[in-house]
């Protein structure tokens, strides 16, 4: 990580004993795991965000650090390291982007009163206490990219491939109701392990059931692995692809698109059809003046980490915040771009 604030280890940070004049803001990002990809661009961003809320004069006067846990690790270690972290004292907010299973790990078993912000699109379902989700749900999400894709693209039969865990179950479920309704039909599914090794017999799925789209739920490493093989196997030309995990790092290690065929209903994007998101460009901009030339892109969650920090810091006082969810949004990868579709921006 580049830039001024450094994030905490936490384990020294307890045994130097945790300063009462710093607001300690616990990081989860996956630093190991298939959406290690993005953790350059997820602790750039926090930094940027933790410069900013100091310069604007922290939290009461008390300087905000972040303190890093490794959310990329197997669900029950991510969360019973950071519920033995907040029980420690080592942070007073939890905030991070991570797989949903991660999630529901940590509102098991993090100790009442804790407070915790969750940033990626979620799996939906009930919150407890203290938990704060300002990404968007699986219907949300996907429903309206998947209609305009039936209208617009003629994909009428859709194959649906994710990996097994709880949010692209939630996708698919969602999925279904939202083909459904705009008069597409469902013609195969396949939900498999994280690191899957053969993307084959996916491959063959599409092949065998003459889809028209593919609504794609991996995440990470995983996604880069598939359509890099989707690519290859020549599918790229013909048959739609929708992603609600593909965000700028994974369309740079996929290499870009020239099809015209690849698209993301992630919550932001680099630029719109009329031109770039000042706000991304902006952001891009404080953050290569903070980390220099070589910083990472403002990759959708990391823009969606940055506001989380600055969400737990601003609601320190709070124990729920309520949240206007984001607007769904549908791009398509031009080269190593996302350009936003114009016309499908909705509240």
């Amino acid at each position: 990580m580049s830039g001024a604030t450094r994030p905490l280890d936490p384990w020294e940070l307890l045994l130097a004993g945790p300063r009462t004049d710093v607001f300690h803001v616990g990081l989860a990002v996956p630093l190991s795991g298939p959406l290690a990809l993005t953790a350059p661009s997820a602790l750039d961003l926090a930094g940027l965000a933790t410069d900013e809320l100091n310069a604007a004069g922290g939290v009461d006067g008390r300087e905000v650090r972040l303190v890093t846990v490794d959310s990329g690790r197997a669900p029950d270690v991510v969360a019973a390291e950071a519920a033995s972290l907040f029980q420690a004292g080592a942070f007073d907010v939890l905030v991070g982007f991570h797989t949903s299973d991660v999630h529901r790990a940590l509102e098991r078993v993090l100790p009442p009163g804790a407070r915790y912000v969750f940033t990626p699109p979620h799996e939906g379902g009930r919150l407890r206490p203290g938990v704060v989700r300002t990404g968007v749900s699986p219907a949300e999400q996907h429903a309206a990219a998947l209609t305009w894709l039936v209208g617009h693209r003629r994909a009428r039969r859709w194959v649906l491939l994710g990996t097994d865990y709880v949010w692209p179950r939630a996708v698919h479920r969602a999925a279904h109701r939202a083909l459904a309704a705009a008069g597409a039909e469902v013609v195969g599914e396949a939900l498999v392990p994280f690191g899957p090794t053969d993307m084959g017999p996916l491959l063959d799925l599409v092949r065998r059931t003459r889809a028209d789209g593919v609504l794609l739920s991996m995440v990470g490493r995983d996604l880069v692995t598939f359509n890099r093989e989707f690519a290859r196997a020549g599918l790229d030309r013909r048959v739609v692809r929708l992603s609600g995990a593909l965000e700028e790092n994974g369309l740079y290690a996929v290499g870009g698109d020239g099809t015209g065929e690849l698209y993301a209903c992630m919550p932001s994007f680099a630029s719109s059809g009329d031109g770039p998101d000042e706000t991304q460009l902006d952001l891009q901009e404080r953050l290569a003046r903070r980390s220099g030339p070589s910083a990472p892109v403002v990759c959708a969650y990391a823009r969606g980490l940055y506001d989380g920090v600055r969400v737990a810091v601003t609601a320190s006082g709070a124990t729920r915040v309520r949240r206007g969810a984001p607007a769904a949004r549908l791009a398509r990868a031009d080269g190593l771009a996302l350009r936003e579709i114009p016309g499908l921006l909705t509240a």
